[in-house]
């Protein structure tokens, strides 16, 4: 496959993360992160104030040292949970990096054709691809149809096909024919290839912060400047009590303060998100596509192939007039013997049940009709006699002009089966019409529970279909979607798009035709198919490498999923720092204003001891919380309002009781030595 999966514990990922972590203290680097970048000032200044201690032989040497130690481990730890997280995107890249070769195009010029080197061509050139020979470049499909290997990309052993015309015109540079020919029309310059965008994003070379994350970077930022502000504001006020804290004791408590925790783990989420969505084959633009899957509300999906298998299958033979069942399984099985559709292949299968299996036909006169949009319908002529299958209305206006009779319980037949969902298939025998054959199209296992979960997640789903609106019903409520736009048109899903927005909802969308590209450009999550046009994939702003439409309900739970992950840690920081409050604040005040030992009831054993236990701890609860930071917190389909209560129990209460029992941990270790 082009992409592994990154084990999170790779020796050689842990390594190369330890090294990153070292480069990243540049503090041209670190100004991105404004919280941890104060604590890395903190930690240069109190380390320089610890070597100035060493040569004057300051008895609290050895106690400011230590502190400026773990200053310095919690910047590096913070960096190290970035690095992690990058280390997986690069090393999923590295397996898309090797996949490239270097190609030669035939271009396609007016004195006929010029072999050159893949990167010297530009949008716009065309080239022939032929059996054996490597796409040089995205583009579209123009002539011809060919068979090709895309697992390099997707990661999917099967080779696809690729046709000029329709949905599946779209090919990526660096996939192979592997059989006929095609001529394509290069779609991208050199270096802005799919391929090309694809690593960079996966290296997180072109990460952006989403609004979200810049939301909650500058609130972090905010109170990272109150707590300094506070922190340098006790300087003046203890001196007027003769309590003036050490240069170390200061840069504790306000590490101690300030929010470290989610600010240190902070990018880590934005990357790990984006790897989470590519190990599922989706490549997501921009995290704030990810971010915005969360808060989708309303799902647009396809109904073929997304809701039901996308192939008809015979289920019913019905008679009427005075034919009988077994009559219109005979004739309907001769009208398909011929069709290679799944389709036609359905019904021959059903019509064995009624014992017929192998026709001889070597006898008689034989002429097979196969089906034409035209007419609308196929079937067979066997000597004098010819049988017909197809629409409604084009076998009752076949038979008219043959000048025979409709039965009068046709239509009501006929009727029945569209309300129920199915596709009515009408068998007809020169001037008689015989039967009917209902066609169903199949719902995917498990797709109903699939639909529960999303409407236990606040999420409303509307099924786009061509279909009439009976048919389009049915299939509806046996689905147990919530709504459904039926006959749909390319202005129908775009108006419906923009109503849903114009009411306040977050709309997410799939799609694979140039007539999907208005609608998954004005969708806030448009997901366009990789076997889809180059204009749908340029529209969307994600796109699933393996074309499965069902996998828009997997990106909503990833973007569910990072939106918790973040709030979580969030919450857990928060409530975090209330006990560095009860260790630290004691440990630094309770000399001066005896009545402050109250707040030590975690009775640590000295407030040197009481204020490096709170650092040790801050330092070491964020690599702690990196597995859930990179893997994402446990996604359970619920309203917001239970999951904001359960983060509230595990992360909020576990983040108030956690650093008591660790710290105290901590200080019992420390009175040892």
């Amino acid at each position: 496959m082009a992409r592994r999966k990154v084990s999170l514990w790779e020796p050689k990922l842990l390594a190369q993360a330890a090294k990153e972590a070292f480069k990243k203290l540049d503090p041209r680097r670190m100004a991105r992160n404004p919280v941890m970048f104060c604590v890395e000032v903190g930690a240069a200044y109190t380390t320089a104030v610890a070597l100035g201690e060493v040569f004057s032989r300051a008895p609290e040497a050895s106690f400011t040292g230590q502190i400026a130690l773990w200053l310095w481990f919690t910047v590096l730890f913070a960096n190290f949970a970035e690095a992690l997280a990058e280390g997986r995107g690069k090393a999923q890249a590295e397996s898309l990096r090797a996949t490239r070769q270097e190609a030669m195009a035939k271009l396609i010029t007016p004195e006929g054709i010029k072999v050159v080197p893949a990167t010297q061509l530009r949008k716009g050139d065309v080239v022939l691809v032929e059996a054996g020979d490597l796409i040089p470049g995205d583009g579209e499909v123009i002539e011809g149809i060919a068979s090709v290997d895309e697992s390099a990309i997707t990661g999917e052993s099967a080779p696809v096909i690729r046709e000029s015309g329709g949905d599946r015109s779209a090919v990526i540079g660096g996939t192979r024919v592997l059989s006929d020919w095609i001529k394509v029309k290069i779609a991208a310059d050199p270096g802005s290839s799919f391929l090309d965008r694809m690593i960079a994003l996966v290296e997180g070379a072109k990460r952006q912060k989403t609004p979200n994350e810049i939301a909650l970077t500058l609130l972090l930022a905010a109170l990272t400047l109150i707590f300094l502000l506070v922190t340098v504001t006790l300087v003046p006020y203890s001196l007027r009590y003769g309590v003036l804290p050490s240069i170390a004791v200061l840069a504790s408590l306000f590490v101690c303060l300030a929010p470290t925790t989610i600010g240190g783990l902070l990018p880590a989420i934005g990357i790990a998100g984006m790897n989470r969505l590519l190990e599922r084959n989706v490549l997501a633009m921009s995290g704030k596509a990810v971010e915005a899957a969360g808060d989708v509300d309303v799902l647009l999906l396809d109904k073929t192939g997304t809701i039901t298998l996308g192939n008809r299958v015979a289920v019913e033979f019905i008679p009427v007039g005075d034919a009988t069942e077994t009559e219109v399984a005979d004739k309907a099985q001769l009208a398909s013997l011929s069709d290679e559709t799944p389709e036609g292949r359905s019904i021959v299968a059903l019509a064995k049940k009624y014992g017929f299996r192998g026709r001889d036909l070597a006898d008689k006169s034989v002429e097979f009709v196969p089906f034409s949009a035209r007419t609308r319908m196929s079937g067979v002529n066997i000597g004098n006699h010819r049988i017909r299958k197809g629409a409604a209305k084009a076998i009752i206006q076949w038979v008219r002009d043959q000048g025979g009779e409709i039965p009068p319980d046709l239509e009501p037949k006929v009727e029945a089966i569209a309300k129920a969902g199915g596709t009515p298939l009408v068998v007809a025998e020169d001037k008689r019409v015989i039967g009917v054959i209902h066609l169903k199209d199949m719902l995917k296992g498990g797709i109903q529970e699939r639909f529960a979960q999303l409407r236990a997640m606040g999420i409303r789903t509307i099924m786009v279909t061509g279909d009439n609106p009976l048919t389009a019903q049915a299939i509806a409520q046996e689905a147990g979607v919530d709504d459904f736009i039926a006959e749909a048109t390319p202005e129908a899903k775009l108006a419906r798009v923009k109503e849903e927005q114009a009411a306040g909802h977050l709309v997410a969308m799939t799609g694979d035709g140039t007539n999907d590209a208005p609608a998954l450009a004005q969708a806030d999550v448009g997901l366009a198919m990789n076997v889809g046009t180059m204009a749908a994939k340029e529209a969307a702003n994600m796109v699933d490498l393996d074309s499965n439409p069902t996998k828009l309900i997997e990106i909503v739970e990833v973007g569910k999923q990072l939106l918790m992950t973040r709030g979580a840690l969030t919450t857990f920081s928060i409530a975090n720092d209330v006990a560095k409050y009860f260790a630290i604040i004691p440990a630094i005040f309770a000399y001066a204003w005896p009545e402050l030992k109250v707040l030590d009831v975690m009775r640590l054993s000295s407030p040197e001891n009481a204020v490096l236990s709170a650092v040790i701890f801050n330092a070491l609860i964020i690599i702690a919380l990196i597995p859930i930071a990179i893997k994402g917190v446990t996604f359970r389909p619920a309203p917001a309002s239970v999951i904001l209560r359960r983060n509230l129990l595990i992360y909020g209460l576990g983040g108030l009781i956690l650093p008591f029992i660790g710290i105290k941990f901590i200080d019992l270790i420390l009175r040892l030595f």
